[in-house]
C-alpha cells in the first residue's frame, strides 16, 4: 500500500464505453480538489474503431463484416494496462480504483495481481464475480429482468467470425433504441440518453473472464472496498448487485464491503454525476495528509 497524501481516483469504464464518459464525474472530482485520471482499456477511446461503414448513411453488410482493432484483446491484456497505470498513479500518492459495470472484471483482475497498488477499490454497480463466471450469472434467478435482447436487436455481425461483440448504437431503429434506453438510462432525458449513446463505441472484447479471474481471498480480498449500489440499474439489478456483495463478503469476512446507495439508473450517475463525487470523496476523506 502507498502511503498517506492525496488520493489519485482511477476510473476504469464498462463495456462499449472509454474514458470520455467520465469527463463531468472528473470535473465534479476536480471542483472538490480531488486528482483523478480516466483509464481508456486497450482498443477503446481513440483505440477503437470506427469504420466508414459506421457513418451516415450506414452500410450495414460493410459494418457486420469490417475488422476492429479490440479483436483478440484479452482479459489479461486489459489488466496489464490497467495495472501500468496503477504503478504510475502509486507514485503521486494513494490510489482509489474506481470500476463502472463490465470495468469491475479488470478491476478484479487488477486486484487479484497487484493488491500492492491499490488502496481502496470501489465497485459502482459493477461485475465482481465470485461464485460464477460472469456469464453465467445471466442464468441465475437476480438477472431474470434483465432484457438480454436489448444489444442483441442491434447486433452487428457474427461475433464468432469478427473475434468481437459489435453493437450498432448509431441506428435509427425506435424499437433498438428505445430498449436502449429502458437498459441504461431509464430515468434520463432522451436529449441525455442519445447524448451518451453517441459516445458508445460499437466493439467490445469477447473475453469476460474464467474461473482463476474470480476475486481471490489471499490478494484481492486484502484492498479495502466499497460497493456502490446503483438504485434503479435495469442492466445490473440490485438483486444481482447485492448477491455480488454477499458474495465477496464471505469470500473475505474480515474485510466486508463498505456498501453506499445512490438512486439512478445505470448510467446517471454519469450523466449527473454531483451525488457520486461527492460519495467519492467522502471515501478519500480518511486518507490523511502527512505534514511537511
Amino acid at each position: 500500500m502507498s502511503g498517506p497524501g492525496q488520493p489519485t481516483f482511477v476510473l476504469v469504464h464498462g463495456a462499449f464505453a472509454n474514458s470520455f464518459s467520465f469527463a463531468p464525474l472528473q470535473a465534479e472530482l476536480g471542483l472538490l480538489g480531488h486528482r483523478s485520471v480516466a483509464v481508456d482499456l486497450p482498443g477503446h477511446g481513440f483505440g477503437a474503431t470506427y469504420t466508414r461503414a459506421y457513418q451516415a448513411p450506414q452500410d450495414l453488410l460493410g459494418l457486420a463484416g469490417a475488422p476492429g482493432s479490440i479483436k483478440g484483446v484479452t482479459l489479461a491484456d486489459n489488466a496489464a494496462h490497467l495495472i501500468g497505470i496503477l504503478e504510475r498513479a502509486q507514485h503521486h500518492g494513494p490510489v482509489i480504483l474506481v470500476a463502472h459495470s463490465r470495468g469491475g472484471i479488470t478491476a478484479t483482475a487488477a486486484a487479484n495481481a497487484r493488491p500492492d497498488l491499490i488502496d481502496r477499490i470501489v465497485y459502482v454497480a459493477a461485475w465482481c464475480p465470485v461464485d460464477l463466471d460472469v456469464g453465467a450469472y445471466y442464468a441465475e434467478p437476480e438477472m431474470a429482468t434483465v432484457d438480454v435482447d436489448a444489444l442483441g436487436s442491434a447486433m452487428a455481425g457474427n461475433p464468432a467470425e469478427l473475434g468481437l461483440l459489435r453493437v450498432n448504437f448509431r441506428t435509427a431503429d425506435g424499437d433498438a433504441l428505445a430498449a436502449f434506453k429502458a437498459a441504461f438510462l431509464a430515468d434520463g432525458t432522451d436529449e441525455e440518453f442519445l447524448a451518451f449513446l453517441n459516445t458508445f463505441q460499437p466493439d467490445e472484447n469477447l473475453d469476460a473472464g474464467a474461473p482463476a479471474d474470480r476475486a481471490q481471498a489471499a490478494t484481492w480480498g486484502r484492498v479495502p472496498k466499497t460497493y456502490v449500489r446503483l438504485a434503479d440499474d435495469a442492466s445490473m439489478p440490485l438483486a444481482l448487485q447485492d448477491r455480488l456483495i454477499r458474495e465477496g463478503d464471505r469470500l473475505t469476512p474480515d474485510n466486508p464491503y463498505d456498501v453506499r446507495t445512490l438512486e439512478g439508473s445505470h448510467l446517471k450517475w454519469l450523466v449527473d454525476p454531483a451525488p457520486a463525487a461527492r460519495v467519492l470523496g467522502e471515501l478519500a476523506m480518511p486518507v490523511d495528509v502527512t505534514p511537511s
